[in-house]
């Protein structure tokens, strides 16, 4: 129990996070391009790139990965976890994994909500 009172305290941040990060570039940009969206990602991936780093020289542990890894950037952007699997694949070796991976994970998504996006519309 106590680490998912982790994951999701750190998930009630990030996401709280993501809105604000969205709310302050919808202003400073305006509504043309998505660039809450990138900034997110883009930051989550610094963030998360460095939390990795961090925790692999220290003894901080599981608890500290749970809450800022899984938690914090779990709600800030899925996205940092999905370049931090990426990475790891083509580190441990595995290039062409990594690569498959990285094309099936972002061609699904997209697949899998234009999927969606049809069924739901049949349904009305």
């Amino acid at each position: 129990m106590p680490s998912l009172f982790l994951v999701m305290l750190g998930g009630a941040l990030g996401s709280g996070a993501r809105y604000l990060t969205g709310r302050a570039t919808l202003a400073l940009f305006g509504p043309d391009f998505p660039a809450g969206t990138l900034a997110v990602n883009l930051i989550g991936g610094l963030f998360m790139g460095l939390l990795a780093g961090i925790l692999a020289r220290t003894t901080a542990g599981e608890p500290w990965r749970l809450f800022l890894g899984v938690g914090v950037l779990g709600g800030f952007t899925t996205f940092s976890a999905f370049s931090l699997d990426v990475v790891s694949l083509a580190e441990r070796g595995q290039p062409g994994i990594a690569l498959g991976y990285a094309l099936i994970s972002v061609v699904g998504a997209v697949a899998a909500l234009v999927a969606g996006l049809a069924i739901s519309r049949s349904l009305v």
